[in-house]
């Protein structure tokens, strides 16, 4: 099973809401590593931003189908 397989099955809301989620969830971190100094999420970063990048594949994608 791909990696994007499970967005594609989601709705273009659906996506939406969960670029919105894991924007909020990226900036969160990205502000304890900082101003912080807590390291045990560093992980989380890289994988969180595979993730926004694929939701907006998908949601391109969606919107290309529609217009053609």
């Amino acid at each position: 099973m791909s990696a994007a397989k499970k967005w594609r099955d989601l709705s273009v809301v659906e996506l939406e809401e969960t670029y919105v989620t894991l924007s909020k969830d990226l900036f969160h971190i990205k502000n304890e590593v900082k101003y912080m100094q807590k390291i045990e999420q560093l992980h989380k970063l890289k994988s969180i931003k595979r993730d926004r990048a694929r939701v907006l594949t998908v949601l391109r994608e969606k919107t290309q189908m529609k217009e053609i």
